[in-house]
């Protein structure tokens, strides 16, 4: 399954932290940051909850970039 999600973030670098974190997530199969469109594609696998695992990329991505914001 596939969402998308509105993000707030400040700079392109942090957008990439973002996506790298959002990658190691568990239950994540690929994640894409587009920060001009403010957007992060996700992917997930087979069988996940995907709001438990969003939380959890939400989660990640607050350690790596704490001012981020993922619209759940």
């Amino acid at each position: 399954m596939k969402k998308s999600y509105k993000i707030e973030v400040d700079c392109a670098n942090c957008a990439n932290k973002m996506e790298e974190a959002a990658k190691k997530t568990e239950g994540v199969k690929d994640a894409v940051v587009n920060f001009m469109a403010l957007k992060m594609n996700v992917e997930f696998e087979e069988g996940v909850d995907y709001k438990a695992v969003m939380q959890n990329v939400l989660k990640n991505c607050k350690k790596v970039e704490d001012d981020c914001e993922i619209f759940l």
